[in-house]
Parts: structure tokens; C-alpha cells; sequence
């Protein structure tokens, strides 16, 4: 196996690491235990699954630190196609890794709460469970914020990857039309009210997701297309 094949698995692995966390913390653990519309019901499932709560942030922790090593195995596999747009990539990820760990304090704080520790006996329930609620929508608002960058580095990425000769060129197409679904779904929850309502908000970051899964799909079993990497 050359090494250029080893970074690209390298790199799949982080990516898949990514996935696998990030579904778990941003979407199985939220779909168990929060209903927006009734707080007593969500501070009652996070109370008696404290467990699952904890394991999301504990997943996210461990799906930033992959977020962290992923653009950097990128560069390695792609500084040869634009260094400059190679570059950019790698600033443009890591720039919401600190985003993405101050943001996780919202979800201590829940902990906090949730565990009832003695100077929160002041509050009745209705109002701890008013705090939980606020400090979930803080969090909502915090993943929003780093949405931003987890969309705009997929625009040079993608850009490489269709440039490069040795990555399939479909897959870059999908990873830049990611990056502006992930841009109009931020602005589209910013600026319009009830976004999450139209049917354009369910399939918006699509193509995001069919080009991060195939992309680390391909690079984690198949590789890079070894002659199309000499030639280049």
C-alpha cells in the first residue's frame, strides 16, 4: 500500500469517526430525549437517561478531536492539487473546533441542573425545567454557529477533490453544493422565522451528506486511484 493510500484511509477513519459520533450527540441522543414542546417531559427523559446524555457529550468531545485531525490528513492528501485552496480547507475546519467546545458548555450546564446540586433548591421545578430548555436552545444556537465553518470548508475541499484527479470528480460536485446548502440552512434558521418548517429546510444539507459519506466511504475501503496519483 503506497502512502498516499495510507493517508487517504487515515483520513477516512477520522471522517468516518466524525460521522458515526456526530449522528450519535447531534441526532440519535436528541431524537430519545428532547420534545421541544413539552419540558417537563424532556427534563424527565435527560433526569432517568442521565447516562445517554452524558455519552453525547462524551461523543461530541471525541467527534471534535477527530474534526481536529481530519483536515489535517486532508492536507497531506491534497496540499499536491492547490496548496493554497489545501490551506484554506484546514483553517476553515478548525476554526469551529473552538466554536464546537465552548458551545458543549450549554450541555454541562443541563448536567448541572439535571443533578440538582444544593444551590439550585432556590428554583421550583417549572423553573429548572425553563433553565434546561434555554440551555438547550443556547446549544441549538451554538451548533448553528459552527455550522457555518462545517459548510464552508467543504467548498474548497470539494474543490480539490474534483481537481484531483484520484478521488471520484461526482463526489467533489456533492461537496460543494454542501457547502452552500450548509450556508442557506444557517441563514435560512437566522433570518427566517419558522425555517424549520418549510420542506426545503429537510433536504437543504443533502448534498452535504451524500458527499461527506461518500467521500469517507471511498477513501476508508478504496483508497486513491494510484496511477491517476502518479500521473498527477
Amino acid at each position: 500500500m503506497t502512502t498516499t493510500n495510507k493517508t487517504a484511509r487515515l483520513a477516512g477513519f477520522f471522517y468516518l469517526i466524525v460521522i458515526i459520533t456526530g449522528f450519535f450527540s447531534l441526532m440519535y441522543v436528541p431524537s430519545k430525549l428532547i420534545v421541544w414542546e413539552n419540558p417537563a417531559l424532556t427534563f424527565q427523559n435527560i433526569s432517568s437517561s442521565v447516562q445517554l446524555f452524558r455519552l453525547s457529550i462524551a461523543s461530541s468531545i471525541i467527534c471534535y478531536i477527530a474534526f481536529t485531525l481530519l483536515p489535517l490528513a486532508l492536507y497531506q492528501l491534497l496540499k499536491d492539487v492547490n496548496g493554497n485552496y489545501a490551506k484554506l480547507m484546514v483553517i476553515l475546519a478548525l476554526i469551529s473546533i473552538p466554536i464546537s467546545f465552548i458551545n458543549l458548555q450549554s450541555k454541562f450546564s443541563v448536567l448541572t441542573i439535571i443533578e440538582g446540586t444544593d444551590y439550585l433548591k432556590v428554583f421550583d421545578v417549572k423553573q429548572l425545567q425553563a433553565q434546561m430548555m434555554m440551555m438547550l436552545s443556547n446549544y441549538n444556537k451554538g451548533i448553528l454557529i459552527a455550522q457555518v465553518f462545517w459548510g464552508l470548508w467543504l467548498f474548497p475541499f470539494g474543490y480539490l477533490v474534483y481537481r484531483s484527479g484520484f478521488l471520484p470528480k461526482i463526489l467533489g460536485v456533492f461537496l460543494m453544493l454542501g457547502c452552500l446548502g450548509y450556508v442557506i440552512n444557517v441563514l435560512g434558521r437566522t433570518a427566517v422565522p419558522h425555517f424549520s418548517e418549510y420542506s426545503i429546510s429537510k433536504y437543504i444539507t443533502l448534498p452535504a451528506t451524500i458527499g461527506e459519506i461518500g467521500i469517507c466511504l471511498w477513501m476508508l475501503l478504496v483508497g486513491v486511484r494510484t496511477k491517476k496519483v502518479n500521473q498527477h
